[in-house]
Formats: structure tokens, sequence, C-alpha cells
């Protein structure tokens, strides 16, 4: 069994008539992912500030590996790493020079900071780019020498705030990997992000958060449940229909039926989806319903946040703070 090493209970914050939290709880198990999911202005940001003890919370309380966050934030900045959702590195120095630098920040000696930083350059693809200045640097590649930076002391704790945020493909696998290898050797991780499939493959719990309340809380597939079933994904030829294959599918739909008119597609609920395939396809036809595309699928976190809240997890509100940038001790 493993034991609690982040957990909030009853966190509220408010920036002036802007409640950014109102009673959050979580809970992240030692060695896990705990993701905080929610679209922006969700109240995850704030939450990840007060638990590296960067604001203090209007009420409730915060504890991080024992230690209560509000009065004894040395102890527990001294056990995290964090990264928000900017860049925080000097971009006159080189990428070694600015992880040595945080290395000194927290007393290593010399010989400790130059391996951990040639280390940290190889695992996040930057050693050609080693001894370059950092505002040469791209966007993507600031943001993996900044997620380099927060694990320089390799933390038993990390918070990573949208940490592939501005990431190319490539990019955002590296950083998925070393969540992998960080969890395998037992480091603790809360994670919040806007993308839903970061959360799907990496998080142990899934926290879902909207205007500054929990809405529901469980691993991804036990989120997908509450949607219930597979959704049967048709696209129509240009010029298709929409009416008529809405009223042909809606028999088969065990409940809304979502449609998107630019794109000429419509979403609909199915239990029992291959056995009901074979007949939809020849309702289809029969109806004259000509489709470009048809797919089977499980539901997503995105169907499960849009049958919570009645939107789509990529609508996005004005942000209710600023990102932190690092923490240290």
């Amino acid at each position: 069994m493993t034991s609690p090493v982040i957990v909030a209970e009853s966190l509220r914050k408010s920036y002036g008539q802007i409640r950014a939290l109102e009673s959050l709880d979580l809970c992240a198990q030692e060695g896990t992912v705990l993701a905080l999911l929610g679209p922006n202005g969700a109240g995850k940001t704030t939450a990840v500030r007060i638990l590296t003890t960067l604001i203090k919370p209007d009420g409730g309380r915060a504890l991080v590996a024992g230690l209560d966050v509000a009065k004894q934030g040395r102890e527990v900045r001294s056990r995290i790493g964090a990264t928000g959702q900017f860049a925080a590195v000097d971009e006159d120095l080189t990428g070694d020079e600015n992880l040595r630098m945080f290395a000194q920040l927290y007393h290593l000696s010399d010989a400790t900071a130059k391996r951990r930083s040639k280390e940290l350059l190889a695992t996040f693809d930057l050693s050609p780019a080693a001894t370059r200045l950092v505002k040469t640097y791209s966007g993507g590649m600031r943001r993996r020498l900044d997620l380099a930076a927060s694990l320089i002391m390799s933390p038993p704790i990390i918070f990573l705030d949208e940490p592939t945020t501005g990431l190319d493909p490539r990019g955002r696998l590296t950083v998925y990997a070393v969540i992998n290898d960080l969890i395998a050797a037992g480091t603790t991780i809360l994670l919040t992000t806007q993308y839903l499939e970061e959360a799907d493959q990496l998080a142990h719990q899934v926290v879902v958060i909207d205007r500054g309340r929990v809405i529901a809380t469980g691993t991804s597939d036990e989120l997908k449940a509450q949607v219930g079933g597979e959704r049967l994904d048709v696209t129509l030829t240009q010029g298709g229909d929409l009416s008529s294959a809405m009223r042909t599918l809606a028999p088969h739909s065990s409940g809304a039926i979502r449609t998107d008119v630019e794109r000429r597609h419509l979403s609909v609920p199915v239990t029992h989806g291959p056995e009901r395939l074979a007949a939809i396809v020849r309702d289809l036809d029969a109806a004259g319903v000509i489709v470009v595309d048809l797919a089977l699928r499980r539901p997503s976190l995105d169907d499960v946040f849009l049958s919570l809240t009645g939107r789509s997890a990529a609508d996005r509100e004005p942000a209710n703070a600023a990102a932190p940038s690092r923490v240290g001790s």
C-alpha cells in the first residue's frame, strides 16, 4: 500500500470577486501520477501555487510529504521540484550554464552539477545545444530546458503545470518518457493539463475540476465508464444530409447525438457497438446516406468532460491567476 504524499482538504482561494478555488480536495499517493484536468481558468494553476508554497490559501489545508505548506514552506520546498507554464531560464546563459546555476542554488558540488547537467541535457535531447545561448533556442527547446531544471535535484515530489504546452509531438513524447521513468523510480507527480490524452496516458488518478470545484475523481477508465458505452463517429460526404443521417442513426443511439455541421460529422453514443455496426451500415445505405468515414471508439476523457460540464475541455476561459515559474529551497 502506498501512502498519500500530496493532500488538499477544502482549499479555497479568491482573487477579489473571482473564486479561483472553492473547497478543493485531492490526494496523490506515493509513486503515482495525479492529473488535475480542466480548461483554462478552472483553478489548476492556483492549486499548484498553493501546494508549492508560492501563495497561501484563504481556507482549508494542504500537506506535501506530511508537511503543512502554509506553515512549513521551507521544508516543503526542499522536497519538491516544480515547473510552471512558462519557461523560467536565463536566456543570456547557455543551456549547460543554466542547469549548473540551478545546481549551485541547491548547493550541489561542481562535479555533481556538471554530471547532472550532462545527464539532463541528454535526456531532453538538448546536448547538441548545450553551449548555445538560450536566447537562440526555440520555444520548445526552452520549455524542455525548464523541465530539466526542475529535475536537477532528483526531488521525490514534482509539480508539473501544463508541462507540454508549446512542445511539438516529439518533445511531448520525450516528456512522457521522462515522466514514466520518474514514476518507475518512485517519484510522485502532480500534473496539470488541458490535454485529455495526456491524462489518459500518464495518470493513475484523475481529478476533473471546473470553476474551482472538483466535479469528478477516478481512474481514466472509471471516468469513461460514467459516459457509458462506445461512440460511433460518422463523417458524411461533402453536401451530405446531416438531418437524414440523424434520423437514421437515432434508433441505434443510447443518448444525444452530437453534430458538427462544418465537418459534416456526427458522434453517436451506442451500446454493444460491434454487434450493431453491420445494421447501422445497412440502414445508412438504405437511407442513401453516403459516408466517407465511420469509426467505433471508446469514450474519451473529452466525452467525460462534456457530459459533466456541457462543454468541451478545449473551450477556453480567462485564467484565474498567473502561473508559477520556479520553486526553490
